[in-house]
């Protein structure tokens, strides 16, 4: 099992295109029909039916305007509705807390229908005011705007004029408003924290939420434990009980699943996938993942305030330096040795599952396997070999990349000793600095390469920001929203152009522009996309949605499906399998998206650090 399974800060968190152009701008929630929500009963020990999911990540923080990591921004959308959510088919907007949201004539004003039918879980009404206020926090906070900050950088203000209608005036247009990837906070609760920095929501169980499940107790490092909302407005789930269970090991994990100690698995090694398939009880989900794989370069960390701090190499300023690291690495012998054909070979920051955002280099501007073409590259920036063979830094030290690794991941241990092989030929030395936590000297700059990754969101805007000069930490002493400190200013322009543009195609030009930005700097060396490589016992779920459902993932969705969908085993439930896959009409008439059913609706930063990030 992969440390991996998580997300990178959502950063990463997941998105989708805001507006799809002028046709779909009003969105109409209207019925749907659910995927059986009844509660079954139970069969399994005290008469429940519980799932329990291995992960192999900590939790970061169980406050949402802290956690970055895969593992905690999903338990979120586990407690918490966003405005929206995304259909678990296509990833398309679709209601949330909002049954509908519609821009005025400038697209500078957008109002949200907030629905009527949601409730905190200690049986207050959930309303426009919450949302008001979350937002509100997070735009006069420094520490409230921590994980989700870019959401709200644009907005001027905010406002609930009724308990149904929230307004938001924008400074100017922004394409992200049907995928503000936010949690929406019960404010009676809320409003009491002092310093958000510190708040990590852990002190009191069960946790006041309004989503599909409701946090009923947490131990560090051991497990996370949850049950249904019995009052969730699109049916409660169908398991008693849903634990995530930490691993640190991931055979350990694995064992766990061959003995029916846990229900599910994600971040399969090959050899650990392919012992599974042949196994009675268990089904493996190999499927095209939305993370990438990458090796990030240290840029010279530096705050907002233009403070310098951290120690990563001086060579690595040096772009020409930077581009022949990539040239060094050969992508088809790590897809072919490391991820054993599980993976496919990466280029551009977006993986191919977003075929709207996905972007190649040109022939003339690919930085392919071309160790001859690196060592030319590294002469030509002055760092050439001594009489020892070793290339030398300014100061005439030998050069010698401290490479952080996550000392769970087999995949960065096997790639790092790959890159032992390939930067030796070149006269580099590596130095492989596999810890449990990787956060603390990521987030302190102290290291030279590191092993990165994100899961990407439908809607792309939040794993860009993360490489914006906006997002480094205001001081050395505080906690930005960065991935690895890049502040170019020809990117940020290009972030704005596209934050601002409506347009779906001019909008995706303009991505892949910064794209090919983030390429040619080489900054981040995006290597593989790695499959989403998953187990569970059948005999413990009997069905469970992945997203897309055509070849989709289940752990770490763009939304709750796959938990709230699942069906116990033995139950005499209608599986999710034999029901619509998202339960919802759509059908566009006259520039209006209706969505449509029967009963409850159905539907559905981070950086995990360098852990995974969201």
């Amino acid at each position: 099992m992969n440390t991996q399974d998580q997300h990178h800060r959502g950063l990463l968190r997941p998105r989708l295109v805001a507006a799809a152009g002028a046709a779909a701008l009003t969105l109409t929630a209207g019925l749907a029909t659910p995927l059986n929500p009844a509660p079954h009963q139970a069969q399994a020990k005290e008469n429940k039916k519980v799932l329990t999911v291995a992960v192999a990540q900590s939790v970061d923080s169980l406050s949402p305007f802290l956690a970055s990591r895969l593992v905690s921004t999903s338990i979120h959308r586990l407690m918490y509705e966003y405005l929206t959510n995304y259909d678990p088919a296509d990833n398309h907007a679709i209601p949330g807390l909002a049954t509908k949201w519609e821009p005025s004539a400038d697209k500078l004003t957008w109002t949200y229908t907030i629905r009527s039918n949601s409730k905190w879980s200690d049986g207050q009404q959930a309303t426009a005011e919450d949302a008001a206020w979350t937002f509100n926090k997070m735009m006069t906070d420094e520490g409230a705007a921590t994980a989700n900050g870019s959401f709200v950088g644009n907005f001027k203000k905010v406002t609930a004029p009724s308990a149904t209608k929230l307004v938001i005036e924008l400074k100017k247009p922004q394409a992200t408003m049907a995928a503000l990837d936010v949690p929406i906070v019960p404010k009676h609760v809320w409003e009491k924290v002092g310093d958000f920095t510190k708040f990590n929501n852990d002190k009191q169980f069960p946790i006041v939420g309004n989503g599909p499940f409701i946090l009923t107790d947490y131990k560090p490092d051991s497990y996370v434990r949850l049950k249904p909302n019995k009052s969730f407005w699109r049916g409660a789930p169908k398991f008693d009980e849903l634990v995530f269970k930490y691993y640190k090991d991931g055979d350990a994990a694995v064992a766990a699943l061959q003995k029916g100690e846990v229900s599910f698995v994600s971040g399969l090694t090959p050899a650990q996938s392919t012992a599974l398939k042949s196994q009675q009880n268990i089904k493996v989900n190999d499927a095209p993942g939305r993370r990438f794989y990458a090796l990030a370069t240290n840029p010279g960390a530096q705050a907002k305030n233009g403070k310098k701090f951290g120690d990563g190499a001086e060579s690595l300023l040096d772009q020409k330096v930077r581009q022949a690291l990539f040239l060094a690495i050969d992508r088809k012998t790590l897809i072919d040795k490391v991820f054993q054909g599980h993976a496919v070979a990466g280029e551009g920051y977006i993986p191919p599952r977003f075929s709207t955002y996905f972007w190649k280099p040109e022939a003339s501007q690919q930085l392919a396997y071309d160790p001859a073409r690196a060592a030319k590259l590294l002469d030509e920036a002055g760092y050439k070999k001594n009489g020892d063979g070793k290339r030398v830094e300014k100061n005439g030290k030998p050069i010698n990349y401290r490479v952080l690794c996550h000392a769970t991941d087999p995949n960065d241990k096997a790639v790092g000793q790959y890159l032992k092989e390939w930067y030796g030929k070149l006269g580099i030395g590596v130095t492989l600095n596999c810890l449990d936590n990787v956060t603390d000297p990521w987030l302190a700059g102290t290291y030279d390469l590191a092993f990165d990754g994100w899961s990407v969101n439908p809607d792309p805007d939040f794993v860009l920001s993360i490489h914006t000069c906006g997002a480094l930490p205001a001081t050395p002493k505080d906690t930005g929203a960065t991935d690895n400190f890049i502040c170019d200013k020809k990117y940020d322009e290009l972030y704005d152009q596209q934050l601002a543009e409506y347009d779906t195609a001019k909008r995706a030009d303009i991505v892949k522009q910064m794209e090919s930005r983030l390429y040619d700097t080489g900054y981040m060396n995006v290597m593989a996309y790695p499959n989403a490589v998953e187990a569970y016992r059948t005999d413990q779920i009997k069905s469970i949605e992945t997203m897309p459902k055509a070849a989709g993932n289940i752990y770490g969705q763009d939304g709750y499906w796959s938990w709230w969908s699942a069906v116990p085993a033995g139950s005499s439930g209608e599986s999710s399998d034999s029901s619509s896959s998202t339960g919802v009409i759509i059908g566009i008439v006259a520039g209006v998206v209706v969505l449509a059913g029967i009963g409850a609706f159905f539907a559905m930063r981070r950086r995990s650090t360098a852990e995974d990030r969201e």
